[in-house]
């Protein structure tokens, strides 16, 4: 497992309250990305080539900040060097009237396109999952 405090050390990290805090919420996500990996793999067999992500757009990741904070989290792991595949999920919805799925949108209000109805269900949007590991031997 990968501790936070050893990827991403104070000069990483800015001070708030006299405690370390994060920067950005992204650099988490990235040891959780990489912990979720290492329990993925058989460590002295594999060697981790590309992982894939699937994130909602609602989660309030930024995939930028992935992809800029990933090398730090895999730095002298089974993982350094490794490609960080990240594909976005829009938000779907399900209108509760008529049973539409849609895309809310500030121009229809968040209505339902279908009857206008505002009773929707969050169907995709807030997803934070590990899709695909490409993996090589090292045997």
């Amino acid at each position: 497992m990968v501790d936070f405090t050893t990827a991403f050390p104070a000069d990483k990290v800015a001070l708030k309250d006299n405690k370390r805090s994060l920067i950005m919420h992204e650099m988490s996500y990235c040891i959780q990305i990489v912990n979720m990996t290492l329990d993925a793999i058989d460590p002295d067999k594999d060697k981790v080539e590309e992982i894939s992500v699937s994130i909602g757009s609602m989660t309030g990741i930024v995939p930028e900040y992935l992809e800029k904070y990933f090398p730090e989290a895999t730095k002298n792991t089974l993982l350094e060097g490794s490609v960080l595949n990240i594909h976005m999920i829009p938000v779907e919805t399900r209108c509760g009237k008529c049973g539409e799925s849609y895309t809310p949108s500030k121009e229809n209000s968040y209505r339902c396109p279908g009857c206008g109805s505002t009773e929707g269900a969050l169907i995709h949007g807030r997803e934070f999952e590990l899709t695909n590991l490409k993996v090589r031997s090292r045997t």
